[in-house]
């Protein structure tokens, strides 16, 4: 049957419509406070041949981009013959899933009238997966936790127990991760459901109509994008503080007639610690990057994605291979967007950002009873996860966004939830001023946080922050952002990354980045500078050494803001 255009648009928005239900349940039913309150996850369709046709607004542009590579591998590794309704399949693969071993990623033949006629697929952040657990110490894959190797979580509606019982035996939080898995599965049902219903809707036999229409079209209108740039390429370089030694990464984003080439030729080597990035997450970031800068309204899919390609020698800390370790490779992998956009902005002046906060400020916490001295009956082990963000760069137009995560776009988690998770304090939480980056337009502020256990327990922290030695710069004349520091509460010096012993008592006391700002400082518009004064974004002495406030105009504002008056 023959549609019309219109028909297919309104298939096309339905489409992404089903598979922001698919996320939002997702989001309803997992255990994980990753998902349910950071949004840590993608959901997806596919064609049969694994191309993606829609992906659901809720989610991360590693999960999702680094997804639409996922589906082709699952049915290469399953066999079409293999491919049986009532399927599920399941993997945290991190070459061929979405880049570490804490992402299980769950696809489902979706069948029509007993025909294939496309996949759900769906990924998860999990707060563990045995081994060392989420963090950097580890020297290969092997030690960072279980690998479940692309199979088959379900065969024609019958769970493979095997598999749940070899999960449950390898990892901290076992009724949480089983109780995520079946979220992921049930999350692609309720996709698979509301598919056949459009299907139904229409008169579909197949997709293949629809996703010619999807596809063709959001290639045609990306390459429009591209042909409007010039011809040619430029660098962007940028070093953050790696794990032990800095880490530089380079890039040439190269406009072609076609594609955008990004070369991360140049880039440090593999690192000894687990910080590594495979390919598969560089490229989810380096497109989103490009992407965003100059197709942002195009949904993402399969053919929108294809023109912005990525290169990047073996074994670099972009490209790492089979056995590197590799759980903190989102720390990297934030980081590509800035380092491309570095290069991106000498193509096409005065549209991207400046460089932010880049990667989350995470942190897990084990906490257990003390060891020190009699722990009280009720003191229990627990894994407690949040994710944190510190401030995003500022825009050209705009400022940057306070505490907020880009590129990843996950939630920071309330505090309300990470201390339902386990024994666990959050004594401060707050936004920080002065740690956003002076400007015409201002960098997005950072955080301070201080987390402790309740009395009776100890624990590791695994810190999972960057930019201690390196902060964000500026663009444009616009000042660098605040660095993040760690210490315990009676000044005890911490890394900035790492598992590290807490004793029952202690506090850890985090302050985590700013964005950079964005032009001179000087042209600031006075107004946005006393609104942040009186907000307590900066402090009086920012107000007079970055922005040239007098005293009088400091005090005046702050007597007014003291009194209630609005900015």
């Amino acid at each position: 049957m023959t549609h019309s255009t219109v028909a297919y648009q309104v298939m096309w928005n339905r489409l992404i419509s089903v598979v922001e239900e698919q996320a939002q349940a997702l989001v309803r039913t997992a255990f994980s406070t990753s998902v349910r309150e950071a949004g840590d996850l993608s959901a997806g369709v596919y064609d049969t041949q694994g191309r993606m046709l829609a992906q659901a607004v809720t989610g991360t542009p590693g999960h999702v981009n680094a997804m639409a590579d996922a589906v082709a591998h699952f049915i290469r590794r399953i066999g079409r013959q293999n491919i049986l309704e009532g399927d599920i399949y399941i993997t945290n693969d991190p070459w061929e899933g979405t880049g570490h071993l804490h992402d299980i990623t769950m696809v489902t033949p979706s069948f029509h009238n007993g025909v294939l006629v496309g996949f759900f697929a769906c990924t998860a952040h999990i707060v563990d997966i045995g081994g060392r657990g989420f963090g950097a110490d580890a020297q290969s894959v092997y030690e960072e936790g279980l690998y479940i190797p692309i199979m088959k979580f379900a065969d024609q509606g019958t769970v493979d127990e095997t598999l749940t019982r070899i999960i449950r035996g390898n990892v901290r939080e076992p009724d949480q991760l089983i109780g995520d898995i079946y979220a992921l599965a049930t999350c692609n049902e309720i996709g698979h459901r509301r598919l056949i219903d459009m299907m139904q809707e229409f008169d579909l036999d197949t997709l293949d109509g629809i996703a010619a229409f999807i596809l063709d079209n959001s290639r045609r209108a990306t390459l429009e994008r591209i042909a409007a740039l010039p011809r040619t390429s430029a660098e962007g370089e940028m070093t953050v503080d790696g794990f032990d030694v800095p880490i530089t990464l380079k890039v040439r984003v190269t406009v072609n007639d076609d594609h955008i080439m990004s070369d991360f030729n140049g880039t440090s080597g593999l690192d000894k610690k687990g910080i590594n990035c495979p390919l598969v997450y560089t490229k989810a970031y380096a497109c989103y990057a490009l992407k965003v800068a100059i197709a942002p309204e195009i949904p993402n899919n399969a053919a929108s994605l294809e023109p912005f390609r990525i290169s990047a020698p073996e074994n670099t800390i972009v490209n790492a291979l089979h056995p590197a370790p590799v759980a903190l490779r989102h720390i990297v992998g934030h980081f590509v967007p800035d380092v491309v956009f570095n290069a991106f902005d000498q193509i096409v002046p005065g549209l991207v950002p400046a460089e932010g906060a880049g990667c989350l400020c995470n942190f897990q916490v084990s906490l257990r009873p003390r060891t020190d001295a009699p722990a009280p009956a009720d003191a229990r082990r627990s894994e407690v996860l949040t994710f944190n963000s510190g401030g995003s760069g500022a825009r050209p137009e705009f400022d940057g966004l306070n505490a907020t995560a880009f590129p990843s776009g996950v939630m920071t988690m309330p505090i309300e939830a990470t201390e339902h998770a386990g024994p666990v304090i959050i004594w401060r939480k707050e936004l920080r001023p002065d740690s956003g980056g002076a400007g015409k337009t201002r960098g997005g502020l950072g955080q301070y946080m201080e987390v402790g256990a309740m009395v009776g327990h100890e624990f590791d922290i695994q810190a999972m922050f960057d930019r201690g030695q390196h902060p964000a710069r500026g663009r444009r004349g616009g000042g660098e952002g605040g660095r993040t520091t760690i210490a315990q509460d009676d000044g005890t010096k911490m890394h900035v990354k790492g598992k590290q012993f807490v004793p029952h008592g202690r506090r850890v006391v985090m302050a985590f980045p700013g964005g950079a700002g964005y032009g001179d400082p000087a042209q600031r518009d006075p107004a946005l500078v006393k609104r942040d004064l009186a907000r307590g974004y900066i402090s009086p002495e920012a107000a007079a050494r970055d922005y040239g406030l007098s005293e009088t105009d400091i005090a005046d504002i702050l007597a007014a803001a003291a009194k209630g008056e609005t900015f």
